[in-house]
């Protein structure tokens, strides 16, 4: 949009660029998105996103098990974003492998929470209950990430087709 005749464009903080007289932000939504840009935003590739998830989970399902007993449905709770992080921060070329990599990232941060007893046929067996009795948190935080990888997938895509229609 252009500026209407007789009032000046105010100009953009930080860019001297003209801000269009109807396309001002709000003052709150600006603070929220300075906010957002602060935010860390690294990209990680298909196997950094796989160890910062199955890491996270592991850690997560550690502290699950020392402050809530093992919980399980806190250790759900707590998949969602790690879910939503992984999808969000992998690199657009990886994309692919977020969806992959979390329901892995979930099974390995089930090894401190899972019930079981002492040796490794009682704790695998721990671990098939736990994973058959979780699976919706599973499956939740799962397509999630495929959500969010299906977003900016199309958003990519959208973007590449607008640059290359430009002369």
């Amino acid at each position: 949009m252009r500026p209407q005749a007789g009032r000046p464009a105010a100009p953009r903080p930080g860019t001297g660029r003209p801000v269009p007289a109807g396309r001002r932000p709000a003052p709150a939504a600006a603070g929220a998105v300075r906010s957002a840009r602060r935010m860390p935003n690294p990209r990680l590739t298909g196997l950094g996103g796989g160890l910062f998830s199955g890491v996270l989970m592991l850690a997560l399902g550690g502290l699950d098990l020392l402050l809530f007993g093992g919980s399980l449905t806190v250790y759900g709770v707590l998949f969602l974003p790690v879910c939503l992080l992984t999808a969000l921060w992998v690199r657009a070329s990886d994309l692919l492998s977020a969806p992959v990599v979390v329901p892995i990232a979930f099974a390995v941060g089930l090894l401190p929470v899972a019930d079981g007893g002492h040796g490794f046929g009682a704790r695998m067996m721990g671990l098939v209950t736990a994973l058959a009795t979780q699976v919706g948190w599973l499956y939740a935080g799962t397509l999630a990430a495929g959500v969010v990888v299906l977003g900016r997938g199309v958003r990519r895509a959208v973007a590449r087709r607008r640059a290359a229609s430009r002369p």
